[in-house]
């Protein structure tokens, strides 16, 4: 897949090249976004990138309808089948690599390649169908990889407090829980702020 004009090519980044003058280049970070099917990665993405995501949704067949659970989100039409792309700017020392997983357990083989590299993931979770997160979380858990759980919130959803979700999920005390609309910029933003902080907190010193 060509992400030539996504990927920065000022500089080298991380190296401490000047990126314009006397001034360093921000250093790319790759953050993953992931959960299961139909929990708002695509929209998470779309939501804060400040470039045009790259996507790969492809329309929803009746195979598949055989396959995914759409009872709980009957509007989804489309699905991701390889990765969800974007970028967003934290500040001039550090630019965030967005990487949407596809969410179905048949595309499952795409994680290792899509995480490879990243800092951290944002593991979001729809309450009305907690289930379908495990997979996610069981997999950064195994792979030591720092990732935040993000409660999205759906219309109709229940609503839980955080000892509720930890326990239901059975999360280590150290994993932050936080709470968005994946449709609003600003809920997704601090997410990731939170994810970065967490991962920093986690990093050797």
């Amino acid at each position: 897949m060509d992400l030539s004009g996504y990927w920065p090519n000022e500089g080298p980044g991380p190296t401490g090249a000047l990126d314009g003058p006397d001034r360093p280049a921000p250093i790319p970070v790759k953050v993953v976004v992931a959960g299961g099917f139909g929990v708002g990665k695509t929209t998470f993405v779309g939501s804060v990138s400040e470039i045009t995501p790259l996507t790969t949704e492809a329309n929803m067949t009746d195979l598949s309808a055989d396959v995914d659970d759409t009872a709980l989100v009957a509007a989804k039409t489309t699905t991701t089948v390889a990765l969800d792309f974007g970028r967003l700017t934290i500040d001039e020392q550090m630019v965030l690599y967005l990487f949407g997983t596809p969410g179905q357990n048949r595309f499952w083989f795409m994680w290792d390649d899509i995480s490879r590299g990243a800092v951290g993931a944002v593991v979001l979770v729809d309450l009305r169908r907690i289930d379908d997160c495990f997979a996610a979380v069981d997999y950064f858990e195994d792979r030591g990889v720092p990732f935040v759980v993000a409660v999205n919130r759906f219309d109709g959803a229940a609503h839980h407090d955080d000892d509720e979700v930890r326990d239901a999920l059975a999360l280590d005390p150290r994993i932050p829980i936080v709470h968005l609309d994946a449709r609003t910029a600003g809920s997704c933003t601090d997410a990731l702020i939170h994810l970065v902080e967490h991962a920093l907190d986690l990093a050797p010193q």
